[in-house]
């Protein structure tokens, strides 16, 4: 089949442009530049044996929901402006100072809060207490604390902010408790450990939503609320049995009941 390429100004009289379309001649008006086609940037029409393709000026086309978007002229908005210092985030858009230290500061609680885990695991794996369940909860749950401190940390990076890391408290050595023991002193402190952490995430939620940050609520619901809220109920429950076994010889069950959870018993 042969095609001609024709002007579109002369291709596309009313005429030639209705059976385009299909609409009767009465029903066109304006100039043929204005119409727009199926056909996309082209209008076709067979003649015999061939076609004839007409070229249509995609400027004049007017999009459907009567916005045009102009991605050169848009980028020049200082919004979208590179930085050119080699100090400044390229990445950074719409992260606003208090959602920065607002994540700074949640870094620190994370990290305060393994800090004290760590020393829990110190605390029951002595030989003297010698109670490996425990010293292997409060090992892991130092790791996982540690972890949400460097994801929290790796998501400052992703937004353009900088890291900043603050002093931590030191934690306590000791952990008996004459009327509870030492099991069921350092259950309830880790519960009221997870339900501060879990406060200062609602706090960092409400940062974000303050200054509009979509994203970050999104993260912190994501990554974090979920996650605190099974811990606080699970460790919860730990609470309730420990009270029920007293400081006898139901704390060395339960201890073995913690080695063996999910079929892990070495440290």
């Amino acid at each position: 089949m042969s095609v001609r390429i024709v002007n579109a100004e002369s291709a596309l009289s009313k005429p030639l442009f209705s059976s385009y379309t299909g609409l009767p001649i009465s029903k066109l008006s304006g100039s043929p530049r204005s119409y727009s086609l199926s056909l996309g940037q082209f209008g076709r029409r067979r003649r015999g044996g061939g076609a004839v393709v007409a070229a249509l000026d995609s400027a004049t086309i007017t999009p459907l929901t009567g916005v045009v978007f102009q991605p050169f002229e848009e980028v020049k908005n200082d919004a979208f402006v590179v930085p050119v210092t080699s100090q400044a985030s390229l990445a950074r858009q719409r992260y606003a100072a208090e959602c920065e230290a607002a994540i700074n500061e949640q870094i620190n609680v994370e990290y305060n809060v393994s800090y004290v885990y760590h020393s829990l695991f110190a605390y029951f794996d002595r030989d003297n207490i010698a109670f490996k369940g425990f010293a292997k909860f409060f090992k892991k749950s130092s790791e996982e604390e540690r972890e949400d401190a460097e994801k929290l940390m790796k998501y400052q990076n992703v937004r353009g902010g900088r890291v900043k890391l603050y002093s931590l408290v030191m934690p306590l050595s000791e952990f008996v408790h004459v009327e509870k023991g030492d099991a069921l002193y350092a259950m309830e402190l880790a519960l009221s450990l997870e339900k501060l952490t879990n406060e200062k995430l609602l706090k960092l939620h409400a940062v974000a939503e303050k200054n509009n940050d979509t994203q970050m609520q999104d993260f912190i619901e994501r990554e974090f609320l979920t996650e605190q809220v099974e811990a606080i109920k699970k460790i919860a429950e730990y609470v309730t049995q420990l009270r029920m076994v007293g400081k006898g010889h139901g704390v060395w069950h339960f201890d073995q009941m913690l080695l063996h959870e999910d079929g892990e018993d070495v440290l």
